[in-house]
């Protein structure tokens, strides 16, 4: 079985993730992706990162419907922060019959090189890269990639919560059950975050 590992903090996820994550395993010989849920990324600080536990629960209420489509607390388990190569080796041991691959924007690719043992994750494993305006695909590892021009919305997570803090509507950003748990809940409710800042998550 062939596994593509969508690695992020989904905080929250939102439509563009799902439509990324729809658009791969129907155009690719995926079998699944699973939304790694990172609880902590060694290139993302954040003061407004919700819990874990929520981010993982909001991913799970957004892909409840999609057979193909999982959600994974894998880093949960692993020292942090998190690195992916750490998070490969894991996943490897656990299920030894299954194959891995990771997707990824092409800005994300752009830092590949600066990933921990980024030149094991370049020869050992698929990627599949979905084109981001802006971010020009270059391969100077010689990585075993895909490119995927995938539909793309510009919407980001820091866009939602900022809305959210301002008390405005998030409807259509995010799937109705993630509307509903997040007002629920009242999650990032707290101060609005500098819009200088603010990049597709």
């Amino acid at each position: 079985m062939k596994i593509g590992l969508y690695f992020g903090s989904f905080n929250p996820i939102h439509i563009g993730h799902l439509i990324i994550a729809n658009h791969i395993i129907s155009n690719t010989d995926l079998n699944e992706v699973w939304f790694v849920v990172s609880p902590q990324n060694p290139f993302k600080i954040s003061q407004v990162l919700l819990n874990e536990n929520h981010r993982l629960q909001l991913v799970r209420l957004a892909i409840e419907n999609d057979k193909k489509l999982r959600v994974s607390n894998v880093e949960f388990k692993l020292p942090k922060p998190s690195y992916t190569i750490n998070t490969l080796a894991y996943l490897k041991e656990k299920y030894p019959s299954r194959e891995f691959s990771i997707i990824m924007g092409s800005d994300s690719f752009q830092n590949l090189s600066k990933w921990k043992n980024a030149d094991i994750i370049a020869k050992n494993y698929q990627l599949y890269i979905y084109k981001r305006p802006g971010f020009e695909i270059k391969n100077p590892m010689g990585a075993n990639i895909n490119i995927l021009d995938a539909p793309l919305l510009e919407i980001s997570s820091t866009h939602i919560r900022n809305l959210i803090a301002a008390g405005k509507s998030i409807r259509y950003l995010v799937t109705e059950n993630v509307q509903e748990e997040i007002e629920t809940q009242q999650y990032y409710r707290s101060a609005l975050e500098n819009p200088s800042k603010q990049k597709a998550t």
